[in-house]
């Protein structure tokens, strides 16, 4: 008799709370908190689905706000018994993309190789006029390949043929009259391994009566570039030409120091 009692309970409990399910209303949804401007808030299907059904047919007439970037929409309002018309119209096509650079801005470039400093002095007054900032980069020294011992040009070829000779009289075998290039007509004495044998046969040699040098092989420093910012319309090529530059290329601006020369690895 007691069980008979709680299943009938049971029952009843179950067909209430079924009923109380069905016909009850659901709660309004609680904010939770503002939303800052601009910032979408989440909305459930069925939510967006009921606001659909309950917003009658002449809410599609109602003006909208537009805003910079939004589409402008135009409305026709019906006439003989029409339907209204809904126009959209879109602005700002293409403002989305990519930011170019604006008009004005500076654009930098890199001129050179300049491979003595009567070029880069040159250079570096044509170009002074013509841009922002300027800036010469130059590499690091080269460490030199031996010494050499040697007469600087003479003023003519039989001059050093002349001088060659008095140099074998004096009992000195080792020379060689340059013909051609740069140091035409010099007279090349010999090449040492170390500065001191290279000093010790040019001291031999000006004792001889001889105005002989020692120097360095290949030391010095490599080809300078120049680095200049420009205005836009900076036309690189024909300043190329105009300082005698065999290239000018483009250069980022934002990894030059400017004011400060940075050697060249």
């Amino acid at each position: 008799m007691f069980i008979r009692a709680l299943i009938v309970l049971l029952l009843v409990l179950n067909l209430g709370v079924a009923a109380w399910w069905h016909w009850s209303t659901p709660a309004a949804p609680q904010a939770t908190g503002t939303v800052p401007p601009g910032v979408g808030q989440l909305q459930l299907l069925r939510e967006r689905d009921e606001a659909v059904v309950a917003t009658p047919a002449t809410a599609a007439r109602a003006p909208s706000a537009t805003g910079p970037g939004s589409p402008a929409v135009t409305t026709t309002e019906p006439t003989g018994g029409g339907d209204a018309t809904t126009v959209a119209a879109p602005q700002g096509i293409g403002d989305a993309g990519s930011p170019e650079l604006p008009t004005g801005a500076s654009r930098c470039y890199r001129f050179g190789p300049f491979d003595s400093e009567d070029a880069l002095v040159a250079a570096q007054a044509t170009l002074k006029p013509l841009t922002q900032a300027l800036l010469v980069q130059r590499p690091p020294l080269r460490p030199g390949r031996g010494w050499r011992v040697y007469l600087p040009p003479l003023a003519s070829a039989e001059e050093a043929t002349a001088i060659a000779g008095r140099v074998s009289a004096a009992g000195f075998r080792d020379y060689f009259i340059v013909r051609e290039g740069a140091e035409a007509n010099s007279v090349a004495l010999g090449r040492f391994g170390s500065e001191t044998a290279a000093r010790r046969h040019a001291d031999a040699l000006n004792a001889a009566g001889f105005a002989a040098r020692a120097e360095p092989l290949g030391a010095g420093a490599g080809a300078a570039w120049v680095d200049v910012r420009a205005a836009a319309g900076f036309d690189a090529e024909a300043v190329r030409i105009q300082v005698r530059a065999a290239r000018a290329q483009p250069a980022d601006c934002a990894t030059l120091r400017w004011g400060v020369g940075v050697p060249l690895g």
